[in-house]
């Protein structure tokens, strides 16, 4: 066993219980995936990261669900971010991060922080109908073909006529499995939907969204910042986002409100980058005491 400082930080929010939670447990890189697994069943939140030493960037980040790695995710790597900032481990207004998904440039200014997903992926798309029924919908409430993106982590990006139909939806999750499968994944939790409209929760917000999983994570997102970069590139790739800039909003009808700022990279055929930035709060500190080796 040993002990490890975390932060509990709430990413894409500027005070307490906005935004998405994420602990970050510093030097816990060297963990077992059963602990770390483990320990972010034991958080019920939805990721949480480790950090260690990196050769090639300024720190190394692991990603973690309850039920497996990933290779990156967006508000734990601003929660991650914050939390090192907090502790006077930054020095400079830019670092870069080793992540699964390859490096990550980080920028600091003010109070946001910027990151640069890596350039978008466009994969399969969906057949319209099969999503409906994913999200227990009917078809014409999809104004969009659904489409796998990723830019470090994949979703199936799909955009809703109105903010009734957002809040309709819900997850069901042998029709989720299909979905997957179309897409080409073996896992439901790979091909989640992410559900966008192109009209903001507030007067600020350019476009408003949900993610809705499935087991063993919650059952909802409160702020998805991968997802944000998958979907802020379907829009400009098929024209439905004239702006080269804008504000995501997501997590509002949870009363966990949280934006981020995004911004292309690169003209919308062809996406060099998609920068995504927001803030942290740190909400509570600590240390955790986790085993080391595997779990019996």
């Amino acid at each position: 066993m040993g002990w490890f400082d975390f932060d509990w930080v709430d990413a894409f929010s500027d005070r307490a219980f906005g935004g998405n939670g994420c602990a970050v447990v510093h030097e816990g890189a060297r963990l077992t995936q059963q602990v770390c697994m483990a320990y972010v069943r034991e958080t019920s939140l939805v990721e949480c990261t480790f950090t260690g030493p990196s050769e090639v960037a300024d720190i190394r980040v692991r990603y973690f669900l309850a039920s497996r790695e990933i290779p990156f995710a967006g508000h734990p790597t601003i929660a991650t971010v914050a939390a090192m900032r907090s502790r006077g481990m930054i020095s400079g207004d830019s670092l870069t991060l080793e992540t699964g998904a390859g490096l990550v440039s980080i920028r600091l200014q003010d109070e946001q922080i910027e990151m640069t997903q890596v350039a978008p992926q466009f994969g399969a798309h969906v057949p319209a109908e099969l999503v409906a029924k994913a999200i227990s919908l009917p078809q014409e409430a999809i104004i969009s073909p659904p489409q796998m993106v990723s830019t470090g982590l994949p979703f199936c990006i799909t955009v809703l006529r109105d903010h009734t139909a957002l809040r309709a939806a819900q997850l069901v999750e042998g029709p989720l499995r299909k979905v997957a499968e179309t897409a080409g994944y073996s896992g439901s939790d790979m091909a989640e939907p992410f559900l966008v409209t192109l009209q903001g929760a507030t007067d600020e917000g350019d476009t408003f969204a949900r993610l809705l999983m499935a087991p063993p994570s919650p059952p909802e997102d409160p702020f998805t910042g991968s997802a944000t970069g998958a979907m802020a590139a379907y829009l400009w790739k098929h024209g439905l986002m004239k702006k080269e800039s804008f504000i995501a909003e997501q997590g509002h009808d949870m009363g966990r409100p949280g934006k981020a700022t995004v911004t292309r990279v690169g003209p919308p055929d062809a996406m060099t980058g998609i920068k995504v930035s927001g803030q942290g709060h740190i909400l509570m500190r600590g240390q955790v005491d986790l085993p080391e080796a595997p779990i019996k």
